[in-house]
């Protein structure tokens, strides 16, 4: 990629997309992860922003080998990093990132992922004509069979579906490493959350993002291969703690607006969210727990529905569907 290819288009000095990475104990993955940044076809200006939080392993002498790789190649790269004995956590390694680029455009990379080549490319042609929003991708799952339903929803989803289904166990609609959204619009929403382990960073950031009218779109075209395994940061968040945050955010941007409602579940899962509703919104549910339980077919919308998806061989979704309600107006899914 020569340098004068970069900054076609773009006036003297000035970056149009920052690729944002976060590292910590990456060796494993990052030759192959900043690898797919120096394969990017994207003919504009574009740096790279990585920001070492206190690794043990070689990740320092990666990247160093890295940065002199794209900068021949006209990628300019800045190194940021945390010396002291402790990592501060994924959402101030993502915020420092961030501070220290200057692209117009931020693409956020997890370091033990890789970018298809045309991933810049596309996902700046989609963030230019919104501005606002949030623009994500579909994805490869490796291994290919880890996550199977979480991958079919993430590449599946309606464009409604991805304002609708913002309340299930799944969390975002655009997963935080497809994410790519302008700087001015990050700074409007706020940084993350530097809570550190076991603070759902993303999941906080896309909820104030909606909160503050932003949109969500997905480029339908696969741009990611998302691993999955054991020493993600993921793995770090307790259930409960998203639960907690799901169903504050169920109850201030739905259930507020609802003078009644129906939850669609009798079992542990449907229990455990009206035991979780504040007193106000358990007095608006229907039938009350006292009540025997009705058949789905009989019950009254709105729902909020705690049956899991993709799980029944397609009865639950024909059920629902033979309703002819509409998503998003008579029922949201929690699941």
């Amino acid at each position: 990629m020569a340098e004068a290819e970069r900054a076609a288009g773009s006036p003297p000095g000035a970056v149009q997309v920052s690729v944002i990475v976060p590292v910590h104990n990456s060796e494993c993955w990052l030759d192959e992860c900043l690898k797919s940044v120096w394969e990017q076809d994207f003919k504009q200006t574009m740096e790279l922003s990585i920001f070492n939080d206190a690794s043990k392993d070689g990740s320092a002498e990666i990247i160093a080998k890295w940065k002199v790789k794209l900068e021949d190649a006209g990628v300019p790269v800045v190194v940021g990093s945390n010396d002291s004995a402790q990592p501060r956590g994924v959402g101030f390694a993502k915020n420092q990132a961030i501070i220290q680029s200057s692209g117009t455009y931020l693409c956020f990379l997890d370091s033990d992922d890789v970018m298809m080549p045309q991933r810049v490319r596309l996902q700046h042609e989609a963030a230019i004509q919104h501005p606002n929003s949030i623009i994500g991708c579909q994805v490869r799952r490796e291994p290919p069979e880890s996550t199977a339903r979480y991958t079919r929803w993430i590449n599946n989803l309606t464009e409604e579906q991805l304002l609708t289904q913002v309340f299930t166990s799944h969390g975002p609609t655009v997963i935080m490493p497809t994410w790519f959204c302008s700087r001015e619009w990050f700074y409007h929403v706020g940084k993350f959350d530097e809570g550190g382990k076991g603070v759902p960073e993303d999941l906080l950031f896309f909820y104030k993002h909606l909160q503050k009218g932003g949109g969500v779109l997905r480029v339908n075209h696969c741009l990611l291969l998302y691993r999955y395994h054991p020493q993600a940061a993921t793995h770090s968040v307790h259930e409960e703690t998203i639960w907690n945050h799901r169903v504050k955010f169920l109850e201030d941007r739905v259930l507020s607006t609802w003078t009644s409602f129906t939850i669609w579940n009798a079992g542990k899962q449907g229990k455990k969210l009206y035991r979780s509703l504040s007193p106000a919104n358990r007095k608006k549910e229907r039938p009350k727990p006292k009540i025997p339980i009705c058949h789905f077919r009989e019950a009254t919308p709105p729902f909020i529905i705690c049956v899991k998806q993709d799980l029944t061989g397609g009865a639950f979704e024909t059920n629902l569907s033979m309703l002819n309600l509409k998503e998003g107006r008579d029922y949201y899914h929690f699941n």
